[in-house]
């Protein structure tokens, strides 16, 4: 899912594995005890008191003896008298870095939960600090690729040759690695993690990809866990192709909800009162700009890649209608050059959260290698989504021709688990709302917070009061609320965004900063 990706290439050419499996068996239960962990200053001027530190885990967790590869960490201690013991943090991805985001929830959450626990971050196998850190293809992204939308067989056969490349890419430069990336070594990590903190428990809260992981956590090593938050729900049932056509249908939403706030500040944006007519020319701005980049950078490819992030966080609307009507009023390109260089950066996290995207999830489940079937189903949805449908199809493509072969998807059901709590907007396009009620009822005991009418991607430590009362309650001392509908909790939406004054530019940085930090799948 954009979030984003993969190829579990099965033997059965253009055949997607129905149901899930029982998972295995813990392999890493066996292996001997994480050697201890040794902590270094590495504050920034935002988050002054992160330690860093390394560990070496096995890359073949059956084999703990063989080749080990490093896991990057950081933390900011627990400064109570007395400890809840570690908090794990993840912002999703897969692919993105959690060394920051330590630091980010250990200053946003209330002073008294914080000093109670060790926030740990990590970079999981692959990422950023850790390594080896994937890099398949260098500037697999650089712009000006071609349009997304397959209008001619020539347009198609160079998308085509760009995700099978990049498949190559891969195999050649990591065959020993790829075999061993994937969530539930990731999860095995995170236990190696536990270990040498000399935790029994540990606490994990994740965002977006980071839910399915903690998920999958809980599912090897249950009695491990202490609490666990999820925050933006992976659906386990769609892992990973049926996740990515719902995220297509939901992110089309997001940008008409997007032009219909457009078309309600029509005497700042001159682009029209009808939510139609705004989007009929967002869509000739997409024409145009496909024959003519602007600035000879941002053609259509680009285009969305600038305004995906929109659908993650409404926050960044202000700043991408700014850079629409410059464009579509004036003629003027340099807004949209800029919002394409800052905005789309928030979408992609480079070549190596790229890399591993790609390659934690074309091996985690099975994925169609026809492409007669991706084009079939893509072309469906484009049909009723336009907006994101071929561009999250190309992201994606890569796993229809990747070298390594499917893992079985893990069944996440748990009955085992303590309770937990799980956050979800009603109206979130990265991880749609139903996947949210499912993983509610698949956690036995869980208890599920709404915000209705939100459709941010990320929605707690965000400055919804309601939601961030709920997590503080249940990290102080275990509290969940209990309903008796869908929903155990609900809370209003956050105030929408309006356009940019320097008071409406304050009270989204806390929100741009979280939002920054995750590792979403696109």
């Amino acid at each position: 899912m954009r979030r984003r990706a993969a190829v579990l290439c099965a033997a059965a050419a253009g055949v997607v594995l129905a149901g899930s499996v029982t998972v295995l068996p813990a392999r890493a239960s066996g292996a001997a005890p994480a050697p201890g962990l040794t902590w270094k200053a590495c504050g920034t001027s935002d988050y002054p008191r992160l330690q860093c530190a390394s560990l070496k885990v096995p890359l073949d967790h059956a084999n703990p003896s063989g080749t080990q590869i490093t896991l990057a960490l950081s933390r900011v201690p627990h400064t109570a008298p007395t400890s809840q013991g570690p908090l794990l943090v993840n912002p999703g991805g897969p692919g993105g870095s959690g060394l920051t985001l330590a630091g980010f929830v250990a200053s946003a959450l209330p002073e008294k939960v914080a000093a109670r626990y060790d926030v740990i971050g990590f970079d999981p196998r692959g990422v950023g600090r850790s390594t080896p850190a994937l890099d398949c293809a260098p500037g697999h992204f650089r712009p000006v690729r071609p349009d997304t939308v397959p209008a001619t067989p020539e347009l198609e056969r160079r998308n085509l040759a760009r995700a099978e490349s990049f498949a190559a890419a891969c195999g050649r430069r990591y065959a020993r690695v790829l075999p061993y990336l994937n969530t539930a070594d990731a999860a095995r990590d995170m236990d190696a993690v536990r270990q040498a903190l000399g935790a029994r428990q540990l606490t994990y809260f994740g965002y977006s990809y980071g839910t399915y992981l903690g998920a999958v956590y809980a599912k090897l090593f249950p009695e491990r866990v202490r609490r666990l938050v999820l925050d933006s729900i992976v659906d386990p049932s769609g892992v990973w192709y049926e996740d990515n056509l719902a995220q297509d249908h939901a992110f089309d939403d997001r940008h008409r909800a997007l032009m219909a706030w457009i078309a309600r500040h029509d005497a700042r944006y001159r682009l029209g009162t009808d939510p139609a007519r705004v989007e009929a020319r967002w869509y000739a701005m997409r024409a145009a700009l496909a024959k003519r980049p602007a600035g000879g950078e941002v053609g259509a490819a680009e285009l969305e890649d600038t305004f995906i992030p929109g659908g993650y966080y409404d926050g960044y609307w202000p700043y991408l209608a700014e850079a629409f009507a410059a464009y579509a009023n004036d003629h003027d390109p340099e807004p949209l050059v800029e919002a394409y260089r800052n905005l789309a950066a928030v979408g992609a996290s480079g070549d190596n959260g790229y890399s591993v995207y790609t390659a934690v999830q074309c091996r985690d489940a099975l994925w169609p290698r026809s492409w007669n079937r991706w084009r079939a189903d893509t072309r469906s949805v484009y049909g009723k989504a336009p907006f994101m449908a071929w561009n999250n199809a190309w992201y994606n493509a890569p796993c229809a021709f990747w070298p390594t072969g499917p893992l079985r998807r893990v069944d996440v059901a748990n009955a085992e688990l303590p309770p937990a709590l799980l956050f979800q907007a009603t109206d979130d396009a990265a991880t749609p709302y139903p996947g949210g009620v499912r993983v509610h009822r698949l956690l036995a005991r869980s208890s599920l917070v709404v915000e209705r009418g939100g459709g941010n991607h990320g929605i707690t430590l965000s400055g919804n009061a309601c939601l961030d009362g709920y997590l503080a309650a249940y990290l102080a001392d275990g509290t969940l609320p209990h309903g008796t509908g869908e929903a155990d909790a609900v809370c209003e939406k956050s105030p929408g965004p309006e356009p940019l004054t320097a008071k409406a530019a304050a009270t989204t940085s806390r929100g741009s900063t979280l939002h920054g930090l995750l590792g979403f799948r696109r």
